[in-house]
């Protein structure tokens, strides 16, 4: 029997069938790597406003250096509306995933791994705030970056605070850790008041003469010591996890850098309120308030810089392994932006030329660092692979390779 009509009823029907569109590669599409692309809200938490805190400081450190050109001037501003840009965005996106997956949202402070970022929101804040005081004045004018200042400052400050008393709490009473689990992100939470601290400084000259300095001055100082004193403690915790349980997964070891924050922050606090004192106090505090920045400042670089050493040693042993890309890279940002404007005022306290060029190389570090991250953020968001959920298994159960 032939079996040519048949085949002559097969080319017909091949034929007739529309040519399969070839689909395109899922890594080359935008959210390609997502199911659907509104799950960009799905899974947001607060750790994205650390990429808000790493842009803004970049701007911030710039204008603090204590050498200026018009062009790092003219980076700096740029850098700021990205920050700002960014904080209205992520607000914005934050509403929505609020709006649409509830449920998620409202689990994260029982998550041991995303609670402590809700110290972020609060800081991403004061240094957007800060920014428009320091920068944003010669785009948006003096009196709108002082009320841009005074709102972020009021806002970053209450829910800082809040975060420094709730997170804690939580961590002390439901979320059953224990001391394999201390991480560098501990320190997120008790760190804003530090920030409130340091940005409050430059609010001081703008309030009226007489009482309300002298408030916002005794406040600061006062939020200096809650964040300083908390953030020793957990970083003793921290220093005896790596002595007896070692570095732990290559995931956690960006957190490390977290430790530098606390540090960096509290030298550029004395630095900036000894200085706004001068407005304030009578003799003889605001000169020993003066005394304080340099008696208290160098012994704790030093300890920053050690830090910053160990820190970037065991950073580049785990990359030469494998360092997994993820958000908590931008640690790799904030806090070196801290320890750039901490020695900043050391600089112009003390007259140091070392610390002059110290301060420089280390913005210099900083500019790499968060081209590095901004960029691979960029890359994975397009993707959609940071708004996948994250690894939810215990952080520290499994040693990292080699370690």
């Amino acid at each position: 029997m032939s079996h040519a009509p048949i085949a002559t009823n097969e080319k017909r029907l091949t034929a007739a069938r529309p040519a399969a569109v070839p689909r395109q590669p899922a890594a080359r599409r935008v959210f390609g790597e997502l199911e659907h692309s509104g799950d960009v809200f799905r899974h947001l938490g607060p750790n994205w406003y650390a990429s808000i805190m790493g842009t803004g400081i970049l701007a911030n450190a710039a204008a603090l250096l204590p050498v200026h050109t018009a062009a790092l001037h003219a980076f700096a501003l740029g850098v700021w509306v990205l920050a700002a840009t960014l904080l209205v965005g992520l607000t914005l996106a934050t509403a929505v995933h609020w709006l649409l997956h509830t449920e998620t949202a409202r689990g994260h402070h029982r998550d041991p791994a995303m609670a402590p970022f809700y110290g972020a929101p609060p800081m991403a804040m004061l240094t957007v705030g800060a920014g428009a005081l320091l920068v944003g004045r010669e785009v948006i004018g003096l009196p709108a970056a002082v009320t841009v200042d005074e709102i972020l400052w009021t806002l970053g400050t209450l829910t800082g605070l809040a975060s420094t008393i709730l997170i804690p709490y939580l961590m002390f009473t439901d979320l059953d850790l224990e001391p394999k689990d201390t991480l560098g992100t501990w320190l997120m939470p008790i760190v804003p008041p530090m920030v409130s601290a340091a940005t409050g400084a430059g609010l001081i000259a703008h309030l009226p003469a007489g009482q309300d300095r002298l408030a916002l001055l005794v406040a600061c100082y006062g939020m200096f010591g809650i964040s300083l004193l908390a953030s020793l403690i957990v970083i003793v915790l921290l220093w005896g996890r790596l002595t007896y349980r070692g570095i732990g997964p290559a995931r956690t070891v960006p957190t490390l850098w977290l430790v530098l924050g606390p540090l960096g922050q509290s030298i550029t606090a004395v630095g900036l309120l000894s200085t706004a004192a001068h407005t304030v106090m009578r003799e003889p505090y605001s000169t020993a308030m003066q005394a304080a920045t340099v008696l208290y400042g160098i012994p704790v670089w030093g300890f920053a810089i050690v830090w910053l050493l160990l820190a970037a040693t065991i950073t580049l042993r785990t990359a030469r392994r494998h360092l997994p890309f993820s958000l908590t890279w931008w640690s790799f940002t904030f806090p070196v932006g801290t320890v750039v404007t901490g020695t900043s005022q050391l600089a112009l306290h003390t007259h140091a030329n070392f610390l002059t060029w110290a301060s420089v190389s280390l913005y210099a570090l900083l500019v790499g660092a968060w081209l590095t991250v901004a960029t691979r953020t960029a890359h994975g968001s397009l993707r959609g692979r940071l708004f996948l959920p994250a690894p939810t298994p215990a952080l520290l159960s499994v040693p990292a390779a080699g370690s």
